[in-house]
Order: C-alpha cells, then sequence, then structure tokens
C-alpha cells in the first residue's frame, strides 16, 4: 500500500484521478507500483468478483481526507471475513461472532508484527493489535455494507486529496516471518514479531530512491518523480501552513 501513486497520477490524470483496474494492472505491470486503500480495494473486489466470491466494500470517515477501505468477503457458508490490503493484513480474518469457528483470542499470523483479537459487536467489529513490546492499538470497522456508487465517489474524493506526508508500506517475508516495512513522512523502520527496528535516517532523495526500491522493487525513475513531488509539497505546506 502506498500513497505515492497517488501523488504521480495526480500531475498525470485529467478531472477522474480514481484509476479503473485495468489501468492499475498496466501500472503494476510498468512500475511495479499499487496504490492506496481504495486502490487495493476496488482491485480486489474485481478479484472477488472474476472467482464467483461474494463480497462488498466498507470504509471508514468515508468522503474525508481521514477515510479508509476494506473488503468484506464471504465463504460458501456465508461466514464473513475482513480483508484489508491497505492495513497490510496476511490473510482474511473471520468476524462473524456466532461462528462455531470464531475466537476472541489472540491469533499470530493475520498481521505482521502483532498478534490480533477480534471483538464482533453487531455491525461493528473492533481489532486489537498486541505488539512484542506489550503496546496496544485497537481500530473499529463498521461492516456494514457501502452502496458501490457511494464507494467509488469516497474514493475519487480521497484521490483528490493528497496529504504533505507520502507513506508506503509493504510486507516483506524474512527469517521465517511475514514483516512489516514502512516509509512514512520521510522515516522508515521495520516491525517484527520482536520488536520494531528504526532505519538510518536519509537525507537526500535519491537515497530514499534507492531505499524505496530495494524494499518494494517500485520503479526508480516513478519514485523520483512522485517523491520529488512530495519533496515540493511539503515545502509549500510547510512555508503556508497549509495541509490538505
Amino acid at each position: 500500500m502506498e500513497t505515492l501513486t497517488k501523488a504521480w497520477y495526480y500531475q498525470r490524470s485529467g478531472d477522474q484521478k480514481q484509476r479503473d483496474v485495468e489501468l492499475m494492472k498496466q501500472h503494476h505491470d510498468q512500475y511495479g507500483i499499487t496504490g492506496n486503500c481504495f486502490d487495493l480495494a476496488i482491485w480486489l473486489l474485481a478479484a472477488f468478483e472474476d472467482a464467483r466470491v461474494n463480497a462488498y466494500p466498507i470504509g471508514s470517515k468515508l468522503g474525508t481526507v481521514d477515510a479508509h477501505a476494506a473488503i468484506i468477503a464471504e465463504d460458501r457458508d456465508g461466514r464473513r471475513f475482513l480483508c484489508d490490503l491497505g492495513d497490510q493484513w496476511i490473510q482474511p480474518i473471520l468476524i462473524d461472532g456466532d461462528s462455531q469457528n470464531f475466537t476472541s483470542s489472540q491469533l499470530s499470523g493475520y498481521f505482521p508484527g502483532a498478534e490480533v483479537q477480534v471483538k464482533s459487536i453487531g455491525q461493528e467489529v473492533e481489532m486489537v493489535y498486541y505488539r512484542s513490546n506489550g503496546k496496544q492499538s485497537r481500530q473499529l470497522y463498521k461492516v456494514k455494507p457501502v452502496e458501490r456508487l457511494q464507494f467509488l465517489a469516497a474514493a475519487e474524493y480521497s484521490q483528490h486529496h493528497i496529504s504533505p506526508e507520502p507513506l508506503v508500506e509493504v510486507r516483506l517475508y524474512e527469517k521465517g516471518e511475514t514483516r512489516h516495512w514502512e516509509f512514512d513522512n520521510w522515516n522508515s523502520f521495520l516491525s517484527t514479531n520482536t520488536g520494531l527496528y528504526h532505519d538510518e535516517p536519509l537525507e537526500n532523495l535519491e537515497d530514499w530512491v534507492d531505499r524505496i526500491h530495494e524494499k518494494t522493487k517500485y520503479d526508480k525513475a516513478f519514485l523520483l518523480a512522485s517523491l520529488g513531488f512530495y519533496e515540493k509539497l511539503n515545502l509549500e505546506s510547510s512555508e503556508t501552513g497549509e495541509v490538505e
């Protein structure tokens, strides 16, 4: 998941900023890139439809700059599973509290660098994340289906609003575990089952291109263009005091 494509495509597109699945696939083949949580949700939903899996979009704070998107998919028995590529989940997780297979115990193997606990509360599901250092965090999902046109409108809104803080999140399989490497506002770090490890700080844009390329294999010319946009955007927001 990354917001670099949002900035890169924003400069190259017309009025419509949300890409369709075919264009996302084309960009992935050409540059290795993916997109933000809306891109990934739209792409995943199309894959489920091709596989004849019943699925639908969900979201929180839709139509705002803090929006988040994910997918609920159902198995053949109608059991619902949360699929959140935007937050880098490793595999879908059962959220139906009345299912005989449901558990509220802490589970490993679903989220990189943390165990998770699912708490099903009516039309909401709370996820509790347990880190190796004892830190806990929580996220609440509203699992009511979002109407498709409403979801696409929220996606379009998101693609028109760019925060000056670039973000890249990627799962890396190393040393027998799925790890979570993140580049967030010109800092980067690795989340593992044994803790959080910060990378050495970098000052040079080209060095950031090399580091992100090493982790993601994204095209270097793409990285230079998108990071350059964010560098300029960050400078402008610092000068004006405005953040969108």
